[in-house]
């Protein structure tokens, strides 16, 4: 029998999951999206007792889209927590973006217990987290398992990827019996590494490229606003007298510019794919250079390409995208090219140029829109010219994401767009994560119909933690791209439209607020009342579902089936 006492002298004793949660804490993590259940739920409940803010969302896989908004907001490494078999196979769409746009996730899932024979919810899995290009973490040994977080930590920091760590909980429950103390935390086992300079031969190979070239495109991605050589990148492109572009995600790095064409890829407005089509060389910074970036050269034909990059590519996704290369941190390869060339005595640059991309508009195609809906891309200017310029922006997926990428007023650091993976239904998770990185400031989603109703629930998650995110959504009453792409080869549109539901209802259901726009009239004031009153609402713009992008129109022709 346990002697008078005893039961006092254990329970004072730490449990796994407590040390685990200090572990977690020691590693910086400020903020964790979470769903609880019976294989994560004391852990995560001693995490927020230790300080961590805790955002418990109504889907796993929304916990972690809102941890990979919140990495590339803070630039640090998002963390989620899910419990075991269900609650991580609804992992299996995020991770997949999550590698692919190269962000340092942790996720804290819990196991089956080791000590039962069979468990309902038990499931191999390592294997399915390690096939969407995460790493999965066994942790087994209690005594060890402080190391395994903080492997599990450096390797999302040094890799930029999600790793899983998987612990069984009938392990987290039992009394510690290891060190009182923590292994060293990840940040101080991190090199230190300062950015690469280029090679000298490389920089006068590049040089006698870029000199014998005459309309020259610079075109810069996410490493290079990683970089901040932005700057670099300007100076590089005026003294060519040439042009600025960017991918996707660099959205608005030159926002200002004069000579700034937008965006170069799948979303490339009509004045872009003029000028790139005339462009002789595009010197590529800080960017993968993807199919849908334009990477196999099909919006500069004409266009040799070099890549500056710390890791530059030959080919990409089955396609030569650059045969000429400088090995260097952007900012200082761009820099040291800059300086390697003389001053030119003739220029692309004109100021009729600058003027026609200032006034141009993104696609001129003539739609005729039915009484009672609106041209997504009127109601996307109005938005434009009536948003505040410090609020945060957030793009989702889908085919409206085209007309709202049409913002050109909007810097990047305002302007959140994640969609490697090429999924509808994480706007709304990227806009939590987004508000819990910027608490600070109105965040404002994008977002479609179908995309939003996939993940409608989180909601109350906005309602519940106080955040205050404006949802405006284009409402076509249908999955925009698939309705598009189905009458394109005149084929049967009915599983893709689904009509328009009362979102302004559905919204005040959850206790937000909710408003339908047929016109852009009371924008301004909807806007002035958004503004003063705070906490978050969801906007229904219903737009025409016969207006397409030209994304669509240009892979998806009418008659497209009939013509091959």
């Amino acid at each position: 029998m346990p002697t008078p006492g005893s039961e006092t002298v254990s329970e004072a004793k730490p449990r796994v999951y407590d040390v685990l949660a200090k572990a977690f804490i020691q590693e910086g993590v400020s903020t964790c999206f979470a769903l609880m259940g019976d294989a994560n739920m004391n852990w995560a409940a001693r995490l927020a007792q230790q300080g961590c803010r805790m955002v418990y969302v109504r889907h796993e896989h929304c916990a972690v889209a809102a941890a990979m908004a919140y990495a590339r907001k803070t630039k640090e490494v998002g963390v989620a927590t899910v419990t075991c078999g269900p609650g991580v196979t609804q992992l299996i769409t995020a991770l997949p973006a999550a590698v692919r746009a190269h962000l340092p996730l942790v996720v804290f899932a819990g196991e089956a217990p080791l000590k039962s024979g069979w468990y309902n919810q038990g499931i191999d899995q390592a294997p399915i987290i390690k096939a969407t290009g995460a790493d999965y973490h066994i942790a087994h040994l209690p005594e060890r398992m402080p190391v395994v977080v903080r492997d599990a930590f450096l390797q999302a920091r040094r890799e930029r990827r999600p790793v899983a760590i998987g612990v069984p909980f009938d392990l987290q429950d039992r009394l510690w019996e290891g060190l009182e103390s923590l292994p060293t935390p990840s940040q101080q086992l991190l090199p230190r590494v300062s950015p690469s300079p280029p090679h000298p031969d490389d920089v006068a190979k590049a040089a006698q490229l870029v000199a014998a070239a005459e309309r020259v495109v610079v075109f810069a991605g996410l490493g290079a606003v990683e970089a901040k050589a932005g700057p670099a990148c300007r100076a590089l492109a005026a003294k060519l007298g040439g042009l600025l572009t960017t991918t996707l995600p660099a959205r608005g790095l030159f926002h200002d510019d004069l000579y700034c064409l937008g965006i170069a890829g799948s979303f490339t407005p009509e004045v872009g794919l003029e000028y790139l089509a005339q462009a002789d060389l595009v010197i590529a910074v800080g960017g993968s250079l993807a199919y849908h970036a334009g990477g196999g050269g099909q919006l500069w034909p004409k266009a040799k390409t070099l890549h500056i990059d710390v890791d530059p590519v030959a080919m990409n996704q089955g396609q030569v995208v650059a045969r000429h290369h400088l090995r260097a941190d952007a900012r200082l390869g761009v820099e040291a090219l800059t300086a390697s060339l003389p001053a030119r005595t003739k220029s692309w640059r004109t100021e009729a140029m600058a003027a026609r991309i200032r006034e141009s508009k993104p696609d001129s195609h003539v739609f005729e829109i039915e009484p009672g809906l609106l041209d997504p891309r009127d109601a996307v200017e109005a938005l434009e010219h009536a948003l505040p310029a410090d609020w945060e922006m957030v793009n989702s997926s889908g085919h409206c994401s085209w007309f709202f990428a049409q913002m050109p007023s909007r810097p990047q650091e305002r302007f959140l767009t994640i969609r490697e993976f090429g999924a509808i239904g994480n706007g709304i998770s990227f806009a939590m994560g987004v508000a819990a990185a910027r608490p600070d400031r109105p965040v404002v989603l994008f977002d479609g119909d179908g995309s939003l109703m996939m993940h409608i629930q989180e909601l109350e998650t906005i309602k519940r933690h106080g955040m205050n995110i404006l949802i405006i959504l284009m409402n076509d009453g249908a999955y925009g791209s698939e309705v598009h792409k189905l009458r394109s080869e005149a084929l049967p549109e009915a599983g893709s439209v689904f009509g328009r539901p009362d979102f302004a209802a559905i919204a005040r259901g959850f206790g937000l607020a909710g408003k339908t726009f047929k016109s852009l009239d009371g924008l301004p004031q909807a806007l002035k009342e958004f503004t003063e009153k705070g906490g978050a609402a969801v906007w229904d713009f219903h737009v025409s579902d016969k207006v397409v992008s030209p994304t669509i129109r240009r892979a998806h022709p009418p008659g497209k089936h009939a013509k091959a």
